[in-house]
């Protein structure tokens, strides 16, 4: 069960289901996949204008000169008949004639080559501004898209199906667009030349190429659905690399000597991806191999065929040379033709990844509105519940909470009871399935979602350690001041991590992180300091939240934090979650969540006072202080 399913809003709209399968889909051959080529075409023209021209232009050429150098070597070849019966004759040879033809001929082959190597420079252009293009496609579609989203593993499947092929592909296909047409115009050309021959020399050179044709599109699209069926253990085998090779997983490996298993792991998830691989790369090329000698047969009937026409004295040998060239090119443009069409195929069948993925639409529907009418009324959970998408219990269970202008409140529960899912409705990283949750009296449905979020600064405790500057770390916490030097500093005080920056080499010119030369790499409690200098660094939200901020800081640290957090979170609305009660007893109201519901609520003194969960908690804790 899909998130979607269950939105207020009704379910996203989803790709179009397949066509049922006919005689075509049998063979191989879902044609319907095709109409894809206009779309990369259009994606190729608004990446660069004047290499698609370029490409138009030189694809056309490089069709039409192979048949003109044909022609023009046929008429050397009669000329040099020529010449040599006049001299038999005991005249004189004209040499200019022969000569002047040669000069064309080679002219022609000159303008062929280089309108070949101009095809070749434009793809490579091309097949770097392009790959560029559809990568940022793929990342600015990631942006509009929901946190449950990128939860579940049916997503990533198609990112990564989308990622792994679908950059390269569109070139591809607009290549084999250009390629088919290329080889029409040849065709052409040829056929012209060879119905001078006989009008059914044509119709040979398309029956030879027509059961290669059924074969590729065939091994193709079994190629793709094996490619979309392993979409989990390609994801698997990166994420087996990522542990075996990354910094901040190295120390556990080595310590847990988890290297050899992860390793045997990541060798038996190849062997089986290889024998599949294999089977099918057998099959295809031993059907290749068959159907090639088909082509190859034919293709030597039609060398008798025109021997015997030129033995009977029907044709020149001019003609006959011209002919047999016309016929080896031809079959060529034929295969080549009818592989085009096979590759568009299977172009066709990956870009259906890349589409599927653009044209996903986000779980959650969003208003317009800026601002709310009614500031004073801060916050407030109304009945709020929420399950994750797959799991059989709601995480929230009818939630109902007020946080008025100034307040500040602390949330208490075990690990997984719900808290963090909490402060993820209210920054509009989820969406509630009932209830509501407004701010400043507008439900948060109807706010404009980057409105929503500049109202909310927060800490989660699973922060991001950017491989950035520390300025630059500080920084993202307001892409609109993300380079004002006196905010970082201002914030950096805020957050308490003023006295490490000072004694770093370059202070918010370093660069930390391990990933980069001369990174520098902080311990647990710095990282958590600039991250909490990052949350301060929005000054125009109204709304603060802590998830676990003193978790890596000592005492001293803890205890000067909360100072600076009272200090400056004057007229804001804060929510902090903690497991440490000497901070939690600071805030003005105190919700105890079990298992996804409020079972306690009150100020520190007050919970004392009821000897609940909380006052058996606090006195759990306060024993181990003694």
């Amino acid at each position: 069960m899909t998130r979607s399913s269950r939105s207020p809003h009704g379910p996203a709209p989803g790709p179009a289901p397949p066509p049922p399968p006919g005689l075509l889909n049998r063979l191989g051959l879902n044609f319907s996949v095709l109409r894809y080529s206009g779309r990369a075409i259009r994606l190729v023209w608004e990446t660069n204008r004047q290499l698609a021209l370029a490409l138009a232009a030189l694809t056309v050429a490089t069709g039409v000169l192979p048949a003109v150098a044909a022609w023009v070597g046929k008429l050397v070849i009669d000329a040099i008949v020529l010449q040599m019966d006049l001299v038999k004759g005991g005249a004189a040879p004209v040499y200019a004639d022969v000569l002047e033809l040669v000069v064309v001929e080679a002219a022609v082959i000159a303008l062929l080559g280089a309108a070949q190597r101009g095809i070749s420079a434009c793809q490579s252009l091309l097949r770097a501004q392009l790959g560029q293009r559809v990568n940022e496609l793929i990342l600015d579609k990631a942006l509009t898209l929901d946190l449950t989203q990128f939860e579940d593993a049916g997503f990533y499947d198609k990112l990564t199906r989308a990622r792994r092929e679908a950059s390269s592909r569109p070139l591809s296909l607009v290549m084999r667009n250009f390629g088919l047409f290329q080889q029409l115009v040849s065709l052409v050309s040829f056929g012209v030349l060879l119905a001078q021959f006989s009008p059914w020399a044509m119709a040979l050179l398309v029956f030879a190429g027509l059961p290669s044709l059924f074969a590729e599109t065939k091994f193709s699209g079994d190629t793709f659905r094996l490619f979309r069926v392993r979409a989990p253990e390609s994801r698997l085998q990166f994420y087996l690399e990522t542990v075996l090779a990354r910094d901040d997983n190295a120390k556990e490996v080595q310590l847990f000597q988890l290297g050899p298993l992860l390793l045997k792991r990541y060798k038996s998830l190849f062997a089986k991806i290889y024998s599949e691989d294999k089977a099918l790369t057998l099959r295809r090329e031993t059907w290749g191999l068959l159907l090639g000698l088909f082509g190859t047969a034919v293709l030597y009937g039609a060398y008798a065929w025109i021997a015997v026409t030129a033995v009977q004295g029907q044709i020149s040998i001019g003609e006959m040379t011209m002919y047999l060239l016309l016929f080896k090119q031809g079959q060529g443009a034929v295969s080549a033709s009818l592989a085009s069409i096979g590759g568009m195929y299977e172009d066709n069948l990956y870009l259906t990844n890349l589409y599927e993925y653009l044209e996903q639409a986000p779980v959650y529907r969003w208003g317009t509105l800026t601002a709310g009418s009614d500031r004073s009324d801060g916050v407030r959970f109304q009945g709020v519940s929420f399950t994750y998408p797959g799991a059989s219990a709601p995480t929230l269970s009818d939630i109902t909470l007020h946080i008025r202008p100034g307040e500040s409140l602390a949330l208490v529960g075990e690990n997984g009871a719900g808290k963090s899912t909490l402060i993820k409705i209210l920054c509009g990283l989820y969406q509630p399935d009932s209830g509501t949750v407004s701010l400043h009296g507008l439900e948060i449905r109807k706010w404009d979602r980057e409105a929503l979020r500049r109202q909310v600064a927060v800490i989660f405790q699973d922060f991001n350690r950017y491989q950035f500057t520390v300025g630059e770390n500080i920084g993202a916490g307001d892409v609109e001041a993300y380079t004002d030097e006196s905010r970082w500093e201002e914030s950096a005080r805020k957050g308490m991590a003023m006295g490490f920056i000072r004694k770093l080499e370059q202070g918010f010119a370093t660069q930390l992180g391990s990933w980069f030369r001369g990174g520098k790499e902080l311990s647990t409690g710095q990282w958590q300091k600039v991250a909490l200098s990052r949350a301060f660094m929005r000054v125009s939200a109204d709304v603060l939240i802590l998830d676990e901020p003193t978790a890596s800081m000592d005492a001293a640290a803890e205890a000067e934090l909360f100072e600076y957090f009272r200090e400056h979170t004057a007229g804001r609305m804060s929510i902090l979650i903690s497991h440490r009660f000497s901070t939690v007893r600071q805030a003005d109201r105190i919700a105890v969540i079990e298992h996804g519901r409020i079972t306690e609520y009150g100020t520190h003194a007050e919970l004392l006072a009821k000897n609940g969960r909380y006052a058996h908690l606090f006195r759990l804790q306060a024993q181990g202080y003694r």
